[in-house]
């Protein structure tokens, strides 16, 4: 189990999970990064880099 490091809701890591995983919250909808898995460590996924229009 982590924390959503937004709202606090529990939400459940999967046993095989890796850290870079990306997870939504079920209760917020914010996407999340697993950083680490022992402990779970969450933090807000970066937002996604737009095109540098090469």
């Amino acid at each position: 189990m982590g924390e959503c490091p937004v709202c606090a809701a529990e939400i459940e890591i999967a046993d095989d999970a890796i850290a870079g995983e990306l997870v939504i919250c079920a209760d917020c909808g914010v996407e999340l990064e697993l950083l680490g898995t022992d402990p779970v460590a969450l933090a807000e996924a970066p937002s996604a880099e737009e095109d540098w229009g090469q």
